[in-house]
């Protein structure tokens, strides 16, 4: 992926997030279709998105949402040790989208001179971290990892953001994406404009390159960025934030970050 003139594909992502060493991915085997087809979708983990070698993503907190705003049930659900895998038929005209949200809390502290460390979420904070624990450092994570489909003519019913954690509202829409052509995407953070927000975007088919190929730029005061497309294909595009903003008493740092899977298209 070369350098576009306008923000080009990506903005550099996350500021701890960007520093994990796996990156979570959702790989539709298409987004575009007509009404009643079925699509097929592989979730993992990887150094680099796409590339089947590491872990596979768990499903338990798999959220599809329908052109309708109805929560829908994923069929032939399985998990590999690479990947995970599920189907869905699009029975419903417009655009669906297929999130894995995760949230929750990790803390470390000091236990008669040894580091401690627990990972959790808020309801059993209380019964598992002592209340008195030396040097406790507690902290919040939100994420989202999404991908679309469409049948038929796109919709936005499934598209509304929750006004909670960071958030992608496409502007120019999500099924229409082609080479050579420009995509706007707003970022949101608890619902307001996510500005100057680092966005990291790279293309699939890193392993068959010599380098990953990233790009990076950052939303400007609305938000936006605006993104050139030079390759057909997958793309993954990642945000992350870390802030004070935390919804729970027991953290004094949130770090919320964002995953969007989207599909390019030859003209």
């Amino acid at each position: 992926m070369t350098p576009m003139p306008k923000i080009l594909l990506i903005a550099a992502a996350l500021l701890p997030f960007a520093a994990q060493a796996h990156k979570g991915w959702l790989a539709p085997s298409k987004t575009v279709l007509n009404v009643d087809q079925w699509i097929t979708v592989d979730a993992g983990a990887s150094t680099d998105p796409f590339v089947r070698d590491h872990n596979a993503m768990r499903l338990d907190n798999l959220l599809i949402t329908a052109p309708d705003g109805a929560t829908v049930a994923p069929e032939n659900a399985s998990t590999g040790k690479l990947r995970s895998t599920f189907d869905l038929q699009l029975k419903q005209a417009g655009t669906y989208r297929i999130a894995v949200l995760n949230a929750g809390l990790m803390a470390s502290w000091d236990e008669d001179g040894k580091p401690k460390r627990w990972r959790g979420t808020a309801a059993t904070f209380a019964a598992e971290v002592p209340a008195k624990a030396r040097d406790l450092k507690v902290s919040e994570s939100q994420g989202r990892l999404e991908t679309f489909a469409t049948a038929g003519k796109p919709n936005d019913g499934a598209l509304k953001p929750t006004g909670k954690g960071l958030e992608l509202v496409p502007v120019s829409g999500i099924a229409d994406l082609f080479v050579g052509e420009d995509a706007t995407f707003r970022f949101l953070l608890d619902g307001a404009p996510a500005a100057n927000l680092d966005i990291e975007v790279i293309r699939d088919g890193t392993r068959y390159r010599n380098a990953v190929g990233e790009a990076h730029f950052k939303t400007d005061a609305a938000g936006q960025v605006t993104l050139r497309w030079t390759e057909p294909g997958l793309h993954w595009i990642g945000a992350s934030v870390q802030d004070s903003k935390t919804s729970v008493p027991q953290a004094t740092v949130r770090r919320a970050s964002y995953t969007g899977i989207v599909e390019v298209l030859s003209p």
